[in-house]
């Protein structure tokens, strides 16, 4: 697959934020205050099956990219990676992350996470190199059923909340405050981070940035 250019940039940037995200993700989870619905429900299928919460994200992933077929999406090199850097960021991190024993260190790990993931968000995406899968999935349904993004990513958040929940997820005080504030965050990272193309460049006009999260106005996150 040939990269638009600038190629190292993109490829850096791109990793970056995967390892960001994720690393912040096992914020919002150690925080123990509440999660975006995509993490309410890995973490409820962690707590059931005993599965660590980053081989959860990292198994969802690789399901939803496989319903990417009948959709004909084309995942790029992002994506892809999206699907297994995120997982091992995070539990890498949960792994080291202490408990935060106190709310005070709880509201620092929730506010952190999501300043964090949001930052991060800005840079996966803003390195221009495919959606995660979530998002993939979204605009693959909005495409084929015709119906509106709002209407499309609030099903899907939703429903993935409610199974999450059903099943032992975080849902909480940290859960609104992700929805209320990770679309902001991400608006303003993607404006520091986002990569002109290479014919945007030429022209001297700036890019259009292609908001693919849950994770934007998640981002999700997931990706």
């Amino acid at each position: 697959m040939l990269l638009p250019r600038p190629r190292v940039r993109r490829l850096v940037q791109l990793h970056l934020g995967l390892l960001l995200y994720g690393a912040t993700m096992a914020l919002l989870v150690r925080s123990g205050l509440g999660l975006d619905p995509w993490d309410v429900f890995h973490e409820g299928v962690a707590d059931r099956t005993g599965l660590t919460f980053g081989t959860v994200v990292i198994l969802t992933g690789a399901v939803v990219l496989l319903a990417w077929w009948p959709l004909r999406q084309r995942p790029g090199i992002g994506t892809v990676a999206n699907v297994v850097v995120i997982g091992l960021a995070a539990d890498a991190t949960l792994w080291l992350l202490p408990d935060p024993g106190h709310l005070t260190w709880q509201i620092v790990y929730l506010v952190g996470g999501i300043v964090g993931n949001g930052l991060a968000g800005g840079l996966y995406i803003g390195a221009g190199l495919g959606p995660g899968p979530r998002d993939g999935l979204m605009t693959g349904l909005v495409r084929v059923t015709g119906r509106s993004v709002r209407l499309v990513r609030t099903s899907l958040e939703v429903t993935v909340l409610l199974v999450g929940w059903a099943v032992g997820g975080t849902v909480g005080v940290g859960t609104v405050a992700y929805a209320l504030l990770i679309g902001p965050s991400v608006q303003l990272s993607l404006r520091w981070f986002t990569i002109p193309s290479s014919h945007a460049s030429a022209s001297s006009k700036p890019a259009e940035p292609v908001h693919d999260s849950t994770r934007v106005g998640r981002p999700s996150a997931l990706g």
